[in-house]
């Protein structure tokens, strides 16, 4: 095993993987059998007000399919933790007594000034190592909650100056994808004191309706409702988001904690290079459950060995670099496709995908059941090599447009891109 450790806003993780604040780490018991199993940290279950009930509906989740892949992404229709404030204050102390060398994380969320002020307090006394504020649920019942304040940057400031009067401890923000830009509401909360940005919250959805019944999934006494969207399908959305943050001037060395869609090492892997260090899980959990912690911390390990890094530190925002401005990007030349004819199974799949959603340049032949490429026509998409099901179209020829000046291009690493939708 490499060295997995990293320095969050202060404190150090034995390893970047933690729980997010989520029905995965809703009581005592589940957060010290995550613990036991080797996770790094854990952002206890978001704790409200005592003054704020919560009543939940049932059934409350739905999961998207597609073709033989269960859980492309997850519905979720739960709200914060349901126990009481006490009960929930009992299980950080107990959980801090227990295991007093793991990361603790309480994640709040309050509805006014005197809320977040009076939590951040609590978990503090509580022994909490750090804070999450959760600015980002998109299903409160509460408009002065949730969601709502993520999307508005002078709230996020005044509830972070709120938790920073009340706590010495780090805190971090936990932003919402409901939005067009995070990076003002990601500013405000760290002009308001907060020492990091946790993103991304769960994505507004409908993900299923029952075609019969006319309403969406799950549903609830006939009906149903939006809320958030979370799995596999919710990454690009927040590689985009951390990526945003992390090239804005004033984010430039911003402390991310990454959210969204991690299953596998190689998810942790990009949320790293593009800047995140420590690294929070839900849905892969409540499909596969907490030992997946050692596939991703072997995986992990395994990756860094290749790349020749003895610790994860230095793997941190090496992507940012190379994720520039569309109008950047070098369009001086194009790529062929190259058929590797012992390995196509003569399929057709790339003919059809060509001709229906592309240029119409990948050509069939008939005799010998195999497909060519018509350089006259091809455009140099690749879209051919995406939908391949055996991997036997790669990154060809590569020319210059007429009238380009020669330039020294990087040989690209696409094929690893068709292996993987392969």
């Amino acid at each position: 095993m490499k060295d997995l450790s990293i320095t969050f806003m202060g404190v150090r993780f034995p390893n970047p993987f933690c729980l997010s604040s989520s029905p995965v780490g809703n009581c005592y018991d589940m957060c010290a059998k995550a613990y036991d199993t080797g996770w790094g940290g854990v952002v206890f279950k978001t704790i409200g007000p005592k003054h704020y009930l919560i009543d939940e509906v049932s059934p409350r989740f739905d999961a998207l399919a597609k073709e033989g892949s269960p859980f492309v992404g997850f519905k979720n229709m739960e709200q914060i933790a349901e126990h009481s404030l006490e009960e929930n204050l009992a299980d950080l102390r107990r959980l801090k007594k227990n295991y007093p060398d793991r990361v603790l994380i309480a994640s709040i969320m309050g509805s006014n000034e005197q809320d977040w002020e009076e939590l951040a307090k609590l978990v503090t006394e509580a022994g909490a190592d750090m804070i999450e504020l959760n600015f980002s649920c998109p299903q409160m019942t509460s408009h002065a909650m949730g969601s709502d304040v993520g999307s508005n940057p002078e709230l996020c400031r005044k509830y972070c100056a709120a938790v920073r009067r009340s706590t010495h401890l780090p805190f971090m923000a936990k932003m919402t994808p409901n939005i067009t830009d995070m990076c003002d509401p990601a500013i405000a909360s760290i002009e308001g004191g907060a020492d990091g940005i946790s993103a991304i919250n769960t994505v507004k959805s409908i993900i299923n309706l029952d075609l019969d019944a006319k309403v969406g999934l799950p549903i609830i006494d006939g009906k149903s409702s939006i809320s958030g969207y979370s799995g596999k399908a919710v990454k690009p959305i927040a590689l985009r988001f951390i990526q945003q943050m992390r090239s804005h001037p004033k984010l430039k060395d911003l402390e991310i904690s990454g959210i969204g869609g991690i299953e596998t090492w190689e998810d942790a892997a990009e949320f790293i290079l593009l800047g995140a260090k420590t690294l929070q899980v839900t849905t892969a959990i409540m499909q596969y459950g907490y030992r997946i912690v050692e596939d991703l911390c072997e995986g992990l390990s395994f990756y860094m060995e290749e790349q020749g890094v003895d610790r994860l530190e230095d793997l941190v925002g090496l992507a940012n670099k190379n994720i520039i401005p569309a109008e950047e990007l070098n369009r001086d030349y194009k790529a062929y496709p190259e058929i590797d004819a012992d390995r196509c199974i003569g399929c057709g799949r790339c003919v059809i995908s060509c001709y229906d959603g592309a240029h119409q340049a990948m050509k069939w032949d008939e005799e010998k059941r195999k497909p060519h490429c018509d350089k006259d026509k091809c455009v140099g998409c690749l879209l051919c090599g995406l939908v391949c099901p055996v991997s036997a179209i790669k990154l060809g020829e590569r020319v210059l447009k007429p009238g380009r000046k020669p330039l020294k291009l990087e040989r690209l690493k696409l094929q690893d891109s068709f292996d993987k939708v392969s």
